[in-house]
């Protein structure tokens, strides 16, 4: 049975917002995996000092490093959801729709920064690559892990984009976070 053009449209529609949630849950994902690592790093590092007074090679470098990938992927975790500190003063106040300006807005700026951000640090990893940085014990390279970092960045980017898209065009797919109260 061949399917109306609204039919099809909507199958469509389907496909790209769980394309697009697919990625999103990707990338909070990475940036969950990132804290792992971090606090392994830490408890690792902690209890090789305390019980076998050793340390990892480069435990230090790594876990500068390592905070640093986190801290951006954090950001793109929290761009998308909205979950980054706000002062909601004036929007407590607003209309739904004055909201909903605000919102947009305050999206587009966040957008703006960061993606001015992603382009410094891109300008970083290519410094720190010509510039051979090593770690301190091992000598390992630590341009990789400032490429990771500004994948974070890149991916909060996108994510930003989608939140700014979707709060102009299908304010609808904003998905209240998952720890806010339903009134259900």
């Amino acid at each position: 049975m061949p399917h109306s053009r609204s039919t099809t449209l909507l199958l469509e529609n389907r496909v790209k917002r769980n394309f697009m949630d697919r990625v999103i849950d990707s990338i909070e994902w990475l940036a969950a995996i990132f804290v792992g690592l971090v606090a392994l790093d830490i408890f690792i590092s902690v209890v090789l000092r305390k019980f076998f007074d050793t340390s990892i090679p480069d435990s230090y470098d790594f876990g500068r490093l390592m905070l640093g990938i986190l801290i951006f992927w954090g950001i793109a975790a929290t761009s998308y959801r909205g979950t980054h500190i706000t002062v909601d003063l004036l929007w407590a106040q607003a209309s739904p729709s004055r909201k909903r300006m605000i919102d947009i807005f305050a999206t587009l700026v966040l957008l703006f920064v960061v993606l001015m951000q992603t382009i410094m640090l891109f300008d970083k990893v290519h410094l720190t690559y010509i510039d051979n940085v090593l770690t301190y014990d091992l000598h390992l390279p630590t341009w990789p892990f400032f490429a990771v970092a500004w994948l974070g960045d890149v991916s909060a980017v996108a994510l930003i984009a989608i939140r700014t898209y979707r709060l102009i065009f299908h304010p609808e797919q904003i998905d209240a976070h998952p720890e806010t109260p339903s009134n259900e």
